[in-house]
C-alpha cells in the first residue's frame, strides 16, 4: 500500500492538467462549500477548543467563528481572482548563435507545511498551492486536528465534484512520527515550510532533510522616535499590539526615544484600558508608574527583550537615539516586521535601509504584514529568511522557474 507521501507525489504530476479556469472554479467551490459546511466545521472546532484552556495564547488562533469562516472563504475567492503564476515568462533573449532562451515560472512540485493550532492555514495553504500548480501535504498540530479534518473533507468534496484526485491535498496524522516522515521525505517533497512558534521552526530546520523555508516567528518592535507624531504613535502601537495578540506580526517591544518619555503615559493609556501588561525598563517604568495600572506594570528583565509574547503582554525599552533603537533591533529581531514612527525623513530612510527584516514600516503598524493585506490573496506564512522568498509567501513565492531553450542544430565549440 502506498503511503500518503507517495500518493501526493504521484498526484503532483496531474497538476499540469488543472487549467486556470478549472482552478478558479475549484477555489470558488471551496469558498461555497466552506459556507455550506460552516456548522459542521464549527462543531469540529468546538471539540478542539474543549481540549484547550481559554487562557492558552493559542486559543484565539484555534478558535473559528462564523465570521472567521466567512473570512477564510473570502480569502479563497481572492486567490481565485488572482492570475495563476505558472507559465509566466520572466525573461527571454536570443543568443548570438541563434539559441532562443526563455525563463518561465513553474511549480515547486510538492509543498509540505507543518503548522500548529491555526485551522485557517489548512485552507489558505491548499488554495495557494492549487492556484500555483503545487500538490500539498498538510501536517497540522493535534490541537486543531478535528477542525483540520473537517476542512479537508470539505475541500475533498469539491475536488471529487470536479473530477480531480483528492491526493493533491493530503492531511497527515497529527503525530510526531508523521512529522518525522515528512521531514525525511527526500524525493517525495520538494520544499517544507514550518509555520508556528520559534521552537517548531528551529526543530524543523535542524531535523529536516528536505529543503526548508522558515516562516512565522517574529519578535516585533516599534520605535517611537524623537520626531514622531504622538497621535500616530498611539494608533500604531495600539493596533500592532491589541488587534490580535496571538499572531506573529503583533507588537512585542515598544522602543522609546528618551526625549519622548513624557509622552509615554498618553501613548499607553489605551493599552492600559485594554489590559496590556507592560514589562518596562527603569526609565519607562518611572515615566509610567504614576499613570499606568499598577497591576499591569512590571519591571523588565533582560529576558523580556527578544521575547515573542503572543499575548496581552509587551516590553518597553528606552534608548538614547535612533542608533540605540537600531542596535536593539539588530540584537533581538527575528527579521519579521519592524516599524518606526517618525516625521524625520532622514531617520525614516535610515530605518528602512539599516533594519534587516522582511517587512519594514514607517508610520504604520506591523499588523499589515499579511498576504491578503498586501493584495496577494492569502499566504502560507511570512518568510524570515533570504533564500528564495522573503515576506508573505503567496502565489509567486510558491514557484520556481526553468529555462526553455530552442535551437536549430547549433553545437557548442
Amino acid at each position: 500500500m502506498k503511503t500518503q507521501l507517495e500518493l501526493v507525489h504521484e498526484a503532483s504530476r496531474q497538476m499540469i492538467k488543472i487549467t486556470d479556469s478549472l482552478s478558479t472554479a475549484i477555489l470558488n467551490g471551496f469558498a461555497d462549500a466552506l459556507i455550506r459546511d460552516t456548522e459542521r466545521i464549527l462543531a469540529a472546532n468546538q471539540i478542539d477548543l474543549s481540549r484547550m484552556s481559554p487562557d492558552d495564547p493559542k486559543y484565539d488562533r484555534l478558535k473559528l467563528t462564523k465570521e472567521r469562516i466567512e473570512g477564510i472563504a473570502s480569502d479563497t475567492r481572492n486567490v481565485a481572482r488572482l492570475p495563476a503564476p505558472c507559465g509566466e515568462e520572466l525573461e527571454s533573449r536570443t543568443l548570438d548563435n541563434g539559441l532562443q532562451l526563455r525563463k518561465v515560472r513553474v511549480p515547486l512540485g510538492v509543498v509540505g507545511v507543518i503548522y500548529e493550532a491555526r485551522p485557517n492555514v489548512t485552507v489558505d495553504v491548499a488554495s495557494l498551492c492549487l492556484r500555483s500548480g503545487n500538490a500539498v501535504v498538510l501536517k497540522g498540530g493535534s490541537d486543531a486536528q478535528d477542525s483540520n479534518v473537517a476542512m479537508v473533507e470539505t475541500m475533498h468534496s469539491v475536488l471529487r465534484e470536479y473530477g480531480v484526485t483528492t491526493d493533491i491535498i493530503q492531511l497527515l496524522p497529527p503525530t510526531r512520527e508523521a512529522a518525522t516522515e515528512l521531514m525525511n521525505a527526500v524525493g517525495l517533497v520538494d520544499v517544507l515550510i514550518p509555520r508556528g512558534s520559534q521552537n517548531l521552526i528551529s526543530a524543523v530546520r535542524s531535523q529536516a532533510k528536505v529543503p526548508v523555508i522558515e516562516t512565522g516567528a517574529g519578535v516585533v518592535h516599534t520605535f517611537f522616535d524623537i520626531d514622531g507624531d504622538l497621535e500616530i504613535a498611539t494608533r500604531v502601537v495600539d493596533n500592532a499590539k491589541t488587534r490580535r495578540v496571538s499572531v506573529c506580526n503583533a507588537l512585542d517591544c515598544l522602543i522609546v526615544h528618551k526625549g519622548r518619555l513624557n509622552d509615554l503615559p498618553y501613548l499607553s493609556r489605551i493599552l492600559g484600558e485594554k489590559g496590556v501588561e507592560i514589562y518596562a525598563d527603569e526609565c519607562a517604568y518611572e515615566a509610567l508608574k504614576a499613570y499606568y495600572p499598577a497591576s499591569l506594570l512590571q519591571h523588565a528583565e533582560e529576558s523580556d527583550f527578544g521575547r515573542e509574547f503572543l499575548s496581552m503582554k509587551m516590553a518597553i525599552k528606552t534608548v538614547e537615539n535612533l542608533d540605540g533603537a537600531l542596535d536593539h533591533i539588530y540584537k533581538f529581531s527575528l527579521k519579521h516586521s519592524e516599524s518606526i514612527v517618525t516625521n524625520n525623513e532622514e531617520s525614516a530612510h535610515r530605518f528602512e535601509n539599516e533594519v534587516d527584516a522582511a517587512c519594514v514600516y514607517v508610520n504604520a503598524p506591523t499588523s499589515f504584514t499579511d498576504g491578503a493585506q498586501f493584495g496577494l490573496g492569502a499566504e502560507i506564512g511570512i518568510s524570515t529568511q533570504k533564500l528564495h522568498a522573503r515576506g508573505p509567501m503567496a502565489l509567486r513565492e510558491l514557484t520556481s522557474y526553468k529555462w526553455l531553450i530552442r535551437g536549430n542544430g547549433q553545437i557548442r565549440k
